[in-house]
């Protein structure tokens, strides 16, 4: 699967910044935070798994594949992750969205941000 030929995904593929954050917080959804280790040393959103991009290709086992397991994908504005979602999608993924605004956004808001373990 090659990452860097994807185009963007349509707004079916996304979840608002708002949304993504309730679904975090309450359980209802996986969030992956595929930014790479010296963006997570900024902080990540507290509860949201880190899985660089340069690490997908081989960690995809680590992403669920069944509907009933809602994933989202974050980055730092949402163009890696819509392309990251596209790929999975053409992929078979039925269950991926990405972040729309991302870890930026996130920031911005003054949201609660945790420091990284990894």
């Amino acid at each position: 699967m090659s990452l860097s030929a994807c185009s963007s995904s349509s707004t079916e593929a996304r979840v608002s910044l708002e949304e993504g954050r309730t679904l975090l917080e309450s359980g209802q959804a996986l969030v992956f935070d595929i930014r790479e280790p010296r963006e997570h040393a900024t902080g990540v959103a507290p509860g949201a798994q880190l899985l660089p991009m340069s690490q997908l290709n081989r960690r995809m086992s680590d992403i669920p594949r069944t509907p009933d397991q809602p994933v989202l994908l974050i980055c730092n504005t949402q163009n890696r992750s819509a392309r990251a979602v596209q790929a999975l999608r053409e992929a078979g993924w039925t269950n991926v969205r990405y972040v729309h605004g991302g870890m930026s956004g996130w920031a911005r808001r003054g949201w609660p941000m945790v420091g990284s373990s990894g």
